[in-house]
């Protein structure tokens, strides 16, 4: 065997292995207490992306001051978001105090993204049969 189709199939079986290594990073978005309903709406919009592209996403809440008394409302924002981005990702660890921060992190669960992509092509089979005008090919 000469070195050139040596060198040659090296490549290939390292190009091959690079294309099965997944290459999973941790997006992190962070919220306030008293964040107003547009900015969450664009913030949980903006982790359903990353959700939805294969990336786990760390979420934090940032207390300052006397919101630290109230633990209950970062809480209820982190439980707000699980439930906004249920259809594509699950809790991976649960929502923990972490200093002046609550830390939750989510990954992306391929089941609840392979339900919702059928039910949106049911949806959209429907509308087909049903001759909706809107829906033209």
């Amino acid at each position: 065997m000469d070195y050139g189709k040596w060198r040659y199939e090296a490549d290939q079986r390292a190009k091959e292995s690079k294309k099965k290594a997944s290459n999973l990073t941790v997006k992190e978005m962070k919220y306030r207490p008293k964040i107003g309903p547009g900015d969450f709406e664009t913030k949980t919009r903006k982790v359903f992306e990353f959700l939805g592209g294969g990336h786990k996403v760390k979420v934090t809440i940032m207390f300052r001051g006397r919101e630290m008394q109230h633990p209950e409302l970062g809480r209820q924002i982190l439980d707000r978001v699980s439930e906004a981005v249920a259809d594509v990702g699950k809790v991976e660890f649960q929502p923990r105090q972490d200093g002046r921060n609550m830390v939750m992190v989510l990954a992306p669960d391929k089941r609840a993204q392979a339900r919702r992509e059928q039910q949106k092509r049911k949806a959209a089979e429907a509308l087909i049969a049903n001759g909706d005008p809107s829906t033209t090919l």
